[in-house]
């Protein structure tokens, strides 16, 4: 991990140093009350040696106490350390996935355009989750594995050492293994996160589609998709368990060793008056000691290798700088009147691909009502979504009011236009939730109103609890039509002085289309409106026409002067009356 994540990560403990204190504190606490329990057990065998405990038991009263006090000790420091401890990675947990939420949304269209929604989740979900574990157990292990290693080493070099030497000869070979499998564990990890990563989206793309699978009877197919990305997940983690199998028990072998050699040579000083018997259960209670921060060391490389793993990977995401955000000069938009302008604009989606507008020269006037029409892929969503700056312009300029839109905050900027889409997305939750999105401090007389003016008032209330109706993920409970008018009482709430109709009724029957297109035209009153038609019968009535093609704009005119022309649009129009 670099110093500049290093930093980072650190930087999460910040808000929380009190609780971490205490729980390094009682970390301490711990592993010094392990460290005092070997030595009174020396003292207390020394004392049956001698020969004292016949005369009095006041001694092993007094000894036994102690070691009493010192377990209650313990484990009330461990309670505050398992409770405490697990609540403060779980707080910082909570910081991490709101940052992380909080990057996404400033994270441009074209992000998206190239991620897996189910690869995003898993950072939010499984690398928070492994970094919050890391956050809590790191600290703590490495002080209980610190001290217990350097408190027992002590011990045994006061009490033999020629035996403390014989242990430590175990010790770099034990690290040079430790080293080399924790290596090939983190390798195998990063790769088993990269596929979790798949299989969420995997999941995510079923599960969204569930209802083109069953329409189509291809539960089959996606199981055989979901199996692949399962079998690639285990393939990647065999590798995983194989390595870690081999760290965890070379070490618990070596750990065994240890104290084999222990007893053979300990029995040995005995022998040869070099040491006594309370010396040797001193020794043997102080190498356990010695062992445990041994084994500590794999739940400390599991948890190194898989909170560093997860934490590079949010960090990749949050490294990621956001292509669209406020200039420094940017100031707030007021008072919008709703004129654009399209100055010599073109764009690409990324560097290496074509233009997918080039040289546009258009400009709408405040309360115009222009419709956009084309062939399919000429760009005509792509030129709605640069006014919104859902992209940047490659090159050229937009100006609303005169203000090119890259000069003004993108909160003034979005909050001042309404866009209503083709692929409606309603939130979990009641109608009352998702038509007050649009406006979120609006009153319930206010959400009613808007409702009203969608021509949505009269289905809401047929439905089983009017208002505060529960429609499902997607809005699922509701018609295509339905949705749609939902989507533009949200828009009448906003009240925006510019609105951009992406398409809005393609996708729906006659009767649906116009209700849909009765709430659009009361939308449009004393507003600058984009329409992108689908139908080009809908928008006859339009204040101006602009046809788009693979060069640019074509022609422009209203449909009785489009029509008269006999050009693009009136070979578009002809092709749609045939059908």
């Amino acid at each position: 991990m670099s110093t500049t994540r290093l930093r980072r990560f650190f930087s999460y403990y910040r808000p929380y140093l009190g609780l971490f204190a205490a729980d390094i504190l009682c970390a301490f606490i711990v592993a010094g009350t392990t460290l005092l329990l070997p030595l009174l057990a020396r003292h207390v065998t020394q004392i049956v040696l001698d020969g004292k405990a016949t005369d009095s038991l006041t001694p092993l009263v007094a000894a036994g106490m102690v070691m009493l006090a010192l377990i209650l000790v313990q484990a009330l420091a461990a309670l505050v350390v398992d409770y405490r401890g697990h609540l403060m990675g779980a707080l910082m947990e909570r910081d991490l996935r709101a940052e992380l939420l909080e990057h996404y949304q400033k994270l441009s269209f074209s992000f998206y355009d190239e991620e897996k929604t189910g690869r995003l989740m898993a950072r939010i979900t499984n690398d928070s989750w492994a970094v919050s574990e890391l956050f809590h157990h790191g600290p703590e292990d490495i002080a209980i594995a610190a001290l217990k290693f350097l408190g027992a080493f002590a011990i045994l070099l006061h009490i033999h050492l020629p035996l403390t030497l014989i242990v430590f000869l175990f010790l770099p070979v034990m690290a040079a293994y430790a080293f080399h499998f924790y290596g090939r564990m983190a390798r195998a990890l990063r790769k088993t996160y990269e596929r979790i990563g798949d299989i969420n989206a995997q999941v995510e793309d079923t599960l969204s589609g569930i209802r083109v699978v069953k329409s189509f009877t291809n539960e089959r197919i996606e199981a055989e998709k979901f199996a692949h990305a399962n079998g690639r997940f285990v393939d990647s983690r065999r590798e995983g368990y194989r390595s870690e199998a081999y760290f965890s028990v070379g070490l618990l072998a070596f750990t065994q060793v240890i104290t084999v050699a222990v007893i053979l040579f300990g029995g040995l000083a005995i022998v040869r008056g070099s040491l006594n018997a309370a010396d040797l259960v001193a020794f043997l209670m102080c190498v356990a000691i010695l062992i445990d921060p041994i084994q500590r060391a794999v739940n400390i490389t599991r948890l190194l290798q898989e909170g560093v793993t997860g934490f590079n990977r949010i960090m990749d995401v949050m490294d990621i700088p956001p292509d669209i955000e406020d200039s420094p000069r940017a100031v707030e938009l007021a008072r919008v009147q709703g004129d654009i302008q399209f100055v010599g604009v073109s764009f690409r989606y990324r560097e290496e691909r074509d233009d997918v507008l080039r040289d546009v020269w258009l400009h709408i006037r405040a309360g115009e009502y222009v419709a956009l029409v084309g062939t399919s892929g000429v760009g005509k969503s792509t030129l709605c979504s640069l006014i919104p700056r859902f992209y940047d312009v490659s090159e050229g300029s937009i100006l609303l009011d005169g203000n090119d839109v890259r000069d003004v905050t993108l909160r003034s900027l979005r909050r001042n236009i309404g866009v209503v889409q083709q692929d409606v997305y309603l939130f979990a939750g009641t109608v009352l939730d998702n038509i007050r999105y649009g406006r979120p401090d609006a009153t319930r007389e206010a959400i009613i109103d808007a409702a009203t003016m969608a021509s949505a008032h009269d289905f809401i209330m047929q439905l089983p609890d009017g208002y505060d109706t529960e429609i499902g993920q997607r809005g699922v409970k509701l018609s295509g039509g339905q949705k749609q008018r939902l989507s533009i009482a949200r828009v009448f709430l906003k009240d925006p002085p510019v609105i951009i109709f992406d398409e809005a009724t393609s996708a729906l029957d006659n009767e649906s289309e116009k209700a849909v297109q009765e709430s659009m035209m009361r939308l449009t009153h004393n507003r600058t409106v984009l329409v992108i038609a689908h139908r080009l019968s809908t928008i006859r009535n339009a204040q101006r026409i602009v046809v788009l093609s693979d060069s640019g704009i074509a022609e422009q005119g209203t449909h009785d002067d489009l029509l008269a022309r006999g050009g693009v649009y009136a070979e578009l129009y002809r092709l749609e009356s045939r059908l």
